[in-house]
């Protein structure tokens, strides 16, 4: 399961940590099991221990202890730990890519990208101990006036399959690096890669005990992180309904949440766009990682002047991209995570072929392997444009000029990502200025983050809030006014 060296020296996951067992206080059996399992060839990974309620509220009593002398080490020592974890990874890479790999269905070039924009977000971890944690306000003279940035206490993370690895990651690190401890609840589809490589990496660079604590879960789980009066604040990364039940969740026990949730992303190609580098585009947004990305590209609104041309050429594409077991070389297109996944996309494109869209390619599912799809012909009253589709299906709209491009693509509940393809970047800034999303992206697609932006949804994208470079001190921690003054002054009663 590694491409690295000896596995007595590399392996960073030996097969104890892979029979059921959580990360708190060191490593501890748990009673609920469930198989990992290789969706591209349905072999066992090995054993993953579910956390029910009382599992939780047990990691959440130890970890606000542990947090406590966490947040007062040094700023230098808190800092080391991250850039060992950051070496440790980087040591290990071949291994972890190899479990994002086979466990999420990633192909490995997405895979590798994952591991690196991950190792990023521990990097830049690394250097907030080190940074302001407030200001020095005006004040009247004869006091100090000043608001600084304190830890929240305990974080409770709750994270995805599609980018598993990375999407703990970029919330588990700034969170632990500005003083939280962490709970962190990986999706149980990828619990391995998602959570007990991110456990195992801070255990061998020396977090103290209980600090971060990883237990997969179903519901049950979710809810008591939710619920438990020990969590400060959820950071959910997830679909936009199970989003909806978090926030409430929370939100009536006065959490701080992060909500990251779906998205139908469009991208805009202009009549004046270079049509081969829109066409790369295109495909990259809509095929990367058999479209389940929140920010994969749910909608192409192409110019009618362009669009027969475009079809038939992006269909020879999607046609031509290699489908099989991601552990071989060359494959592009890997296995959609689970059988309900896969019923989703196929029911989506059937009913938006019933209502008169086109099949220009694809449209079968063979096992977990649905062939690459475009679907042209698209208006805006079928499933396919209005609903996340999470799978490898271009969905083609046309449009007649530009208001009417802006009209298509604030036409959805979700405000994630949007790109517009245009030789002329002023036309594409006058028409971004007016869609209704979290990202824009002008001559790109919509599948970025580089770990250094904000990033965040509006709409039922998410709650406004951003996670990620400047977004992390304000996201994960809480100000204290604090005010000091020589002596204490003689009110007059």
């Amino acid at each position: 399961m590694t491409n690295g060296s000896a596995v007595s020296e590399s392996m960073l996951l030996p097969e104890n940590y892979l029979s059921g067992m959580f990360y708190g206080i060191g490593w501890s059996q748990g009673e609920d099991l469930v198989k990992a399992v290789e969706p591209a060839t349905g072999a066992e990974l090995g054993t993953i221990a579910l956390a029910n309620a009382d599992n939780v509220a047990s990691a959440a009593r130890s970890a606000r202890k542990a947090q406590r002398d966490w947040a007062a080490m040094s700023a230098d020592d808190r800092a080391a730990i991250f850039l060992r974890v950051l070496t440790i990874g980087q040591t290990h890479f071949d291994e972890i890519v190899s479990w994002i790999v086979r466990e999420s269905g990633s192909a490995q070039a997405k895979a590798g990208f994952e591991l690196k924009i991950a190792l990023k977000a521990v990097q830049l971890a690394a250097a907030m101990p080190h940074q302001a944690q407030g200001l020095v306000l005006p004040t009247t003279p004869g006091r100090i006036n000043l608001a600084r940035r304190r830890p929240i206490g305990v974080v409770g993370v709750i994270a995805p399959f599609n980018f598993p690895l990375y999407l703990a990651m970029r919330a588990v690190a700034p969170a632990l690096a500005v003083g939280n401890a962490v709970i962190l609840k990986p999706d149980p589809r990828t619990a391995i890669c998602g959570g007990l490589v991110i456990a195992r990496l801070f255990e061998l660079a020396g977090l103290p005990a209980g600090v971060l604590q990883v237990l997969p879960g179903g519901s049950e789980a979710g809810e008591a992180l939710c619920s438990d009066p020990e969590i400060g604040m959820i950071q959910f990364t997830g679909s936009t309904g199970a989003g909806r039940m978090v926030g409430q969740n929370a939100s009536r026990h006065l959490k701080k949440v992060s909500l990251e949730l779906g998205g139908k992303n469009s991208i805009i190609v202009l009549d004046d766009a270079d049509i081969d580098l829109a066409l790369r585009n295109v495909a990259w947004g809509v095929f990367l990682h058999q479209g389940q990305i929140c920010m994969a590209t749910g909608r192409v609104l192409v110019h009618e002047a362009i669009a027969q041309d475009f079809v038939k050429a992006l269909a020879e594409r999607a046609a031509a991209l290699p489908m099989g077991d991601p552990t071989g070389d060359g494959i592009a297109i890997g296995p959609l995570i689970n059988q309900r996944q896969t019923d989703h996309v196929a029911k989506v494109v059937q009913e938006s072929v019933d209502a008169g869209a086109t099949l220009a390619t694809g449209g079968k599912a063979d096992g977990l392997f649905y062939t690459p799809t475009v679907l042209s012909g698209v208006t805006p009253d079928m499933s396919a444009f209005r609903e996340e589709i999470f799978g490898p299906v271009a969905v083609i709209t046309t449009f007649a000029d530009d208001a009417e491009a802006v009209k298509l693509a604030n036409q959805t509940e979700y405000g994630l990502s949007a790109a517009i393809l245009s030789c002329n970047v002023s036309r594409a800034l006058a028409l971004g200025e007016q869609l209704h999303t979290g990202l824009l992206h002008i001559n790109d697609q919509t599948v970025n983050d580089e770990v250094v932006n904000p990033f965040g949804g509006v709409g039922a994208s998410g709650n406004g809030s951003a996670i990620g470079g400047p977004a992390n001190w304000e996201e994960f921690t809480e100000w204290q006014w604090v005010t000091i003054k020589g002596e204490a002054p003689a009110y007059p009663f």
